[in-house]
């Protein structure tokens, strides 16, 4: 009986004519070595996509030749996968969904690794319901029930779809169905249930919440505005008197205007005129406060006489 054809002979019979050769790679493989070359190495992402579409295309030949299924099935779901990779990195997520169904033309016949592909690849840009209703016709298709990829699946939907949408009642009446029968066991089934009551305390807290939170930064805007109103006007009366100031008195220093305003305001607020030990603190700062009077306006009502 001879060898397989992975030994070839040449020249002769001798024992140094023998040589060992690989085995030819299989052309229909081709097509997957060479996009993740392009997505992996290269970084060419238009290519690998380009080549991931030639292979699935090829792959029509390929089925109706060919009696493995199997092997077929794999070859497109490599393919695909790899397409999924390179839309990504296109930054076309968007359109990934819709080209997955163009391979596989309807959404029951996608494997199951795909479905979660697109779930997390969905779920990290923040689009959960674009994969709603087509993960739950999945769900819902018998014949998916028996890969083994469908638990992961019920468990992606349930924890990422579901659950943080808030569709809770749907969520809970998904556990009591042949999907959740089917997808968990008892256990996992009453974990889920807790974590559907706390997501519920969670929605009921931050329903309330925002209202509390409205009501006191209305009030405290509106505190705001009234306290910058009030702070507004008097700035601007400041800054009256001080431009009528400036004209006035630009030669006197700070100092002796300070001094002024303090002997205003122990005359006018801390003095009480009803007291008897008063009256020598009144005359002493009627002195200083006209001595203060005259150094300050003396020369301006002397320069306004001349004229």
């Amino acid at each position: 009986m001879r060898s397989s054809s992975s030994v070839s002979l040449a020249g002769g019979r001798g024992p140094g004519s023998v040589r060992l050769s690989s085995p030819p790679a299989c052309p229909l493989t081709a097509p997957v070595d060479a996009a993740l070359e392009y997505l992996m190495v290269k970084k060419d992402f238009q290519a690998a996509l380009d080549t991931c579409e030639k292979g699935l295309e090829s792959l029509g030949t390929f089925a109706e030749q060919e009696d493995s299924s199997f092997k077929y099935a794999e070859l497109k779901a490599a393919l695909t996968i790899v397409g999924i990779q390179a839309l990504a990195e296109l930054n076309q997520w968007r359109g990934v969904l819709s080209w997955v169904l163009q391979q596989y033309g309807e959404t029951e016949k996608i494997p199951a690794k795909i479905i979660q592909m697109c779930i997390l690849l969905y779920v990290k840009v923040g689009e959960r319901a674009v994969m709603k209703h087509a993960v739950c016709d999945w769900l819902h298709c018998s014949g998916n029930m028996s890969q083994s990829g469908f638990s992961s699946v019920a468990e992606l939907y349930f924890l990422h779809i579901l659950v943080p949408m808030g569709h809770t009642a749907e969520a809970l009446e998904m556990l009591e169905t042949d999907v959740g029968r089917v997808a968990f066991t008892d256990e996992q089934r009453q974990a889920a249930r807790s974590l559907v009551d706390i997501q519920n305390e969670k929605n009921a807290t931050s329903s309330t919440n925002p209202e509390t939170v409205a009501v006191t930064t209305t009030t405290s805007a509106s505190k705001q505005d009234k306290l910058t109103q009030r702070l507004t006007s008097i700035m601007r009366l400041l800054y009256r008197g001080l431009s009528v100031a400036s004209v006035r008195i630009r030669s006197i220093s700070l100092r002796r205007v300070f001094l002024a305003l303090i002997l205003l305001y122990l005359l006018l607020v801390r003095i009480d005129p009803a007291l008897p030990s008063a009256f020598p603190w009144l005359l002493r700062l009627h002195g200083l406060l006209q001595q203060t009077w005259n150094t300050m306006f003396g020369p301006y009502y002397k320069a306004n006489s001349r004229s």
